[in-house]
């Protein structure tokens, strides 16, 4: 009898399904472009009812794609993006829209912990740096705000542990995310009353739902949930994983050897380590799926979310050249940023459309500029501005391991050889891509596949699911150029930085 997983994936723009075989092929997928709401400036939030329908869909679709019998699946597990917060009420219903991980409206919260004191006392149990996206920023802007809806709230979910919930009706909080939200103790693997009144936010304790691991199982679909997905009645939910946990164990991150980068909407870069980093240099440590290691992690709202701003804003007349050439945009752009060699154009992109590495104020910006250049020199600017902000990450992470044997990367550098080259260049190293354009629901699958049985542990999932695709070398000629490109791209950075209060 054949035996399937299901990888659930709720990421910054897109919801997915997709449902992969015990070997870790694919077998069917379906995913929606997901509504972003904006009420201002700084807010990105997502309505909560639409979201579940939405998920509801594609489960379905992929079901119906697959052929099979839903009975045969044997496990379901949720990925998706970390930081921001979903609030469900005690009326039965979402307590407030849910609110993405680019959301800034709590940037004050951060700055003001840090000023008084608290980011110091925290960080012995927390390990991390505040971020104004992260739950504990968000919900002390709610308490200052608009405390009437926390009265309401009974669960506080990150959005795979919202979805979960609506599949089986129980409340859990898988502790790769939760560990990311500031609120948890991650040397003790626990949520406490003294650490959440430190940010005064004491009496939001119970509304944090119990810990569990990521191949824990978490319930079981129900009926009404069955009538919706299409699940069968019973199929077992695992925890699932934050989604950066999710793409580095289908990357095979099982040891210490290798970095993953994840070009998404967030810049994402980290490596495991079996000891935190305490001094202070990278950004945030959190507790991995494999319970023996931490996730150490550098990130920013910087990455390729800014490239589709970019091709959606600007690239109108390429959108319709690309459906005559029957292709998708976002090669055709490719293809225009591979017409640019690399020495060609010193244009600077500043990737910050959604803010900074460390200033949520911060705005996009192209510099230097000039009449001979063409919309191919900056669509390749773009590219080249995503990677150089990821190695200000990965300079970060450098300072407290050695040099890997690769980078593992993944997100939308990894669909394009030529962004891809540009990563390797940049990085001056190799690049290595999986054989899935799927990451983070195959890391869901494998996870859901030890929760079934069908693997002892993640390490014996990871090696029959997962396979490597291509290697990418660095091309030693373009190493220097774009050694004097990183450098101008950090200077043009810090000149600017001090503008940014006064937008």
């Amino acid at each position: 009898m054949p035996k399937y997983y299901m990888g659930i994936d709720n990421g910054g723009t897109v919801c997915k399904a997709v449902i992969f075989d015990a070997d870790g092929t694919e077998i069917s997928c379906a995913s929606s472009k997901l509504n972003m709401i904006t009420p201002m400036a700084g807010y990105t939030e997502r309505d909560m009812e639409e979201l579940w329908r939405e998920n509801a869909k594609v489960i379905r679709e992929t079901i119906d794609k697959a052929g099979i019998n839903p009975e045969d699946i044997k496990a379901v597990a949720c990925t998706g993006h970390g930081k921001g917060l979903y609030m469900w009420g005690k009326d039965g219903k979402p307590a407030y829209n849910g609110i993405v991980s680019t959301d800034s409206r709590a940037w004050e919260y951060p700055l003001m912990w840090e000023k008084n004191g608290v980011a110091d006392r925290v960080f012995e149990k927390t390990c991390q740096r505040i971020l104004a996206c992260q739950p504990v920023s968000i919900l002390k802007w709610f308490k200052d705000n608009n405390p009437q809806v926390l009265k309401n709230v009974r669960w506080i979910f990150a959005v795979k542990d919202y979805i979960r919930f609506r599949l089986t009706g129980e409340a859990f909080a898988e502790i790769t995310d939760y560990s990311g939200t500031c609120l948890m103790n991650i040397r003790e693997k626990r949520f406490e009353k003294e650490l959440l009144s430190e940010f005064g936010l004491e009496d939001l304790i119970d509304k944090l739902p119990p810990i569990k691991n990521s191949t824990d199982c978490c319930g079981y679909v129900t009926e009404t949930a069955s009538k919706e997905t299409g699940l069968a009645a019973g199929t077992l939910v695992a925890g699932g994983m934050f989604d950066i946990d999710a793409c580095a164990i289908a990357m095979d991150i099982t040891n210490e050897d290798n970095i993953c980068v994840i070009a998404g909407t967030w810049s994402i870069n980290e490596y495991i380590s079996k000891e935190p980093v305490l001094n202070k240099t990278i950004m945030m440590n959190s507790l991995y799926c494999l319970p023996e290691y931490y996730l150490i992690e550098e990130c920013s709202p910087t990455s390729a979310s800014n490239n589709e701003w970019f091709v959606e804003m600007f690239m109108g007349e390429e959108k319709a050249k690309a459906r005559e050439l029957g292709i998708n945009v976002f090669k055709y752009c490719d293809q225009m940023a591979a017409s640019v060699k690399p020495e060609e154009s010193d244009i600077i992109f500043l990737p910050y459309i959604y803010g900074s590495n460390y200033n949520p104020k911060a705005k996009a910006t192209l510099i230097g500029m000039d009449s001979h250049h063409s919309k191919a020199h900056i669509m390749r600017a773009v590219l080249e501005g995503i990677a150089f902000c990821h190695k200000v990450h990965l300079e970060k992470l450098l300072q407290n391991r050695e040099k890997p044997k690769a980078v593992r990367l993944a997100g939308g550098a990894a669909n394009s050889m030529i962004w891809a080259q540009i990563f390797a260049d940049v990085f001056q190293l190799p690049i290595e891509i999986i054989d899935t354009k799927e990451l983070g629901a195959l890391g869901c699958s494998i996870v859901a596949a030890v929760a079934a049985g069908e693997y002892d542990n993640l390490d014996q999932a990871t090696s029959r699911m997962v396979r490597i695709k291509c290697k990418i070398d660095p091309i030693p000629e373009n190493i220097p150029i774009y050694e004097k490109k990183y450098q101008l791209y950090k200077e043009v950075s810090a000149a600017v930085e001090e503008l940014w209060t006064k937008f």
